[in-house]
């Protein structure tokens, strides 16, 4: 198992790495325009490659509804996070960018980078459609649709202003929904050789680039505070999540394969895509990006402890 986890982590170390060393010789402004590149270009292609290329099992229907429960669930014990914070520091109120970073921390996991590259590893082939279907259903209603709606409320200065046609602008502008919409509805049309190669190959741009802009925030982390405060997205996704996840499951008669892969989906690091949105949104980035580093320690120890349990 060691094995398999380093060769699915050495892109991760590689590109992060080249990131934080980069930092000092690219422009201040190529974070901004990388996040954008992948936001509007490189996420949506990538998207709209898994939905032509996806065969589901129909014993994994349950894995969108399982997914979208588990959205809300982060979502839900982020804010409960908050009201804690508020009720113990009442002086010291969060910004709402750090609100919104945090409870994007909370949701969304990284089941596309990490998750599919980790997951089959350990699950079946026969169920892998299980562990396709929670990223393709966490990008489409998690990471662009309610992680959307979230950034979008806390990126504007006075939240109390926020009517909800605003948040459902901005998530009708969402490429990525373009995408998995464009990409089911084209499943069945063939496209010349060159042109599912490349779709193939997409990732190996994408990867690369969300690493990279994630270890240029890393470098521009500001002390240990940060990394305190991502102590709590990061237990809540790596640990409290994946675990409520594991009990419903085996309440609801699913075992196996497919509960080990939702399992290890639900509790993935917190997502690169949440420093996409916090570049596109103004978030606390330095929030998101250390609960990246410390969601991803954390859930490199977690994983024989699933296996074991799961």
């Amino acid at each position: 198992m060691l094995d398999r986890l380093i060769d699915a982590y050495t892109p991760l170390i590689f590109w992060t790495g080249l990131g934080i060393l980069s930092v000092r010789f690219v422009p201040s402004a190529f974070p901004y325009w990388l996040g954008r590149g992948l936001y509007w270009v490189g996420v949506p292609i990538e998207i709209f490659s898994l939905a032509r290329q996806t065969t589901f099992d129909e014993r994994a229907q349950l894995a969108p509804m399982i997914t979208i429960g588990s959205l809300i669930l982060g979502w839900g014990l982020g804010w409960l996070s908050l009201q804690i914070w508020h009720r113990a520091q009442p002086d010291i109120a969060p910004t709402p960018g750090l609100k919104g970073s945090l409870l994007l921390c909370s949701m969304l996991g990284n089941t596309g980078f990490v998750g599919l590259a980790i997951v089959p590893y350990f699950v079946s082939a026969t169920d892998l459609s299980w562990a396709v279907l929670y990223s393709v259903t966490q990008n489409v209603f998690g990471t662009y649709g309610l992680g959307v709606l979230v950034s979008s409320y806390y990126s504007r200065k006075d939240t109390t202003i926020n009517r909800w046609w605003m948040q459902l602008q901005d998530l009708l502008r969402v490429p990525s929904l373009w995408g998995f919409a464009l990409g089911s509805l084209t499943r069945h049309l063939p496209f010349p050789t060159a042109i599912e190669s490349s779709l193939h190959a997409s990732i190996w741009v994408v990867i690369p680039g969300a690493f990279i802009l994630m270890g240029i925030r890393l470098s521009q982390i500001q002390g240990w505070q940060s990394l305190k405060l991502a102590l709590l997205p990061a237990i809540l996704k790596t640990i409290v999540m994946p675990t409520i996840v594991g009990i419903a499951m085996t309440m609801m008669g699913i075992s196996g394969d497919p509960r080990l892969g939702l399992v290890l989906m639900s509790g993935m690091p917190c997502a690169f895509a949440g420093l996409i949105l916090a570049e596109e949104y103004h978030l606390n980035g330095n929030l998101v990006a250390s609960s990246i580093i410390v969601s991803t320690l954390i859930f490199l120890v977690m994983i024989p402890v699933w296996l074991y349990f799961y």
